[in-house]
């Protein structure tokens, strides 16, 4: 027999979860060969989430619940689900807010039989998706193709199905700034991608604002891709000799054709511009790397557990 975990990070979720559960209840009994399990993680949940978590285990053992000390992000998250995991044949990650459909499972449950190592969903549409997420999520995958160095298929989702032995490198991974869904594939294990159609959230609000997802796309391509960096230097390299051909043609005018054209103030300004722009967009470029850096270098645990239920 086949064992399974499903893995669910939760945030700020209390009145989907009960739903979630039935779902996954009516999925699973209809892949009876399989053995289940499901690991939530409470991440600092200011609501009854972590309540109605430990209430759902306590009726059933295949039910375990992490919950964090604080909020430290969906990513995290899903790390500790994972980690907390060490024996079962496959783990699948989704989210609690019902846009993952449970019903996909045993279609990606067959693709994993057939040989896939990852089985990843692609998100066709979404209902009630704002436009500007939309075309920021394309422009994120666009830049991190070209910028990486490995393909990340855009649409993709949290909602992965990864074999033990994805599990097992993951395991290995140390990095704290970190996008779960971008170290899966830049392992570069066979991948088999499967298509759904979100549906439009059942309740609560989505707690992944714009500043979170800016956040979280500017980690990404400053922990997948030095682009940024060589990026810095090639614009420093533009601006010295466009600011150098454009001074030359100043001193000439000043010299030379008409020195009327251009004061000596007109020169120093163009200069001190042009300079301090370099020093400024090297210096904010590099600080990022440096943030990473310290935060990498500082060791401190990726998360801290506050309580774990059904573990034992």
């Amino acid at each position: 027999m086949k064992h399974i975990t499903i893995v669910i990070p939760v945030y700020r979720e209390e009145q989907n979860v009960p739903a979630l559960y039935r779902r996954l209840e009516k999925v699973t009994a209809g892949l009876p060969q399989i053995r289940w399990d499901y690991i939530f993680v409470d991440d600092g949940s200011p609501d009854g989430s972590f309540s109605a978590l430990k209430d759902l285990a306590r009726t059933d053992p295949k039910v375990k619940v992490i919950g964090f000390s604080r909020n430290f992000g969906k990513e995290i998250a899903l790390s500790a689900g994972v980690h907390a995991d060490d024996h079962s044949d496959a783990v699948i990650c989704l989210d609690a807010d019902l846009q993952h459909p449970p019903e996909l499972i045993p279609e990606m449950v067959s693709a994993w039989r057939g040989g896939a190592d990852i089985v990843a969903t692609i998100r066709t549409s979404s209902a009630k998706q704002p436009v500007l997420r939309r075309v920021g999520s394309s422009l994120f995958y666009r830049l991190m193709n070209r910028m990486s160095g490995m393909e990340m298929v855009s649409k993709t989702t949290d909602f992965r199905l990864y074999d033990r032995k994805v599990v097992e490198v993951f395991r290995q991974v140390t990095e704290r700034s970190r996008l779960f869904r971008g170290i899966m594939d830049w392992m570069g294990f066979k991948t088999v991608y499967v298509r759904f159609r979100a549906g439009a959230r059942e309740n609560g609000n989505s707690s992944f604002s714009y500043a979170k997802l800016v956040h979280l796309a500017i980690q990404s391509l400053t922990s997948f891709s030095l682009f940024p960096l060589r990026m810095t230097g090639y614009l420093g390299v533009l601006i010295t000799v466009s600011s150098g051909l454009l001074l030359a043609r100043m001193l000439f005018a000043r010299f030379i054709s008409d020195p009327k054209m251009f004061t000596p103030l007109a020169i120093v300004v163009v200069i001190n511009t042009l300079l301090i722009g370099i020093v400024l967009m090297s210096v904010g470029m590099v600080a990022l790397y440096i943030g990473t850096i310290h935060t990498e270098v500082v060791n401190r645990p990726l998360y801290i557990v506050r309580e774990r239920v059904n573990f034992e």
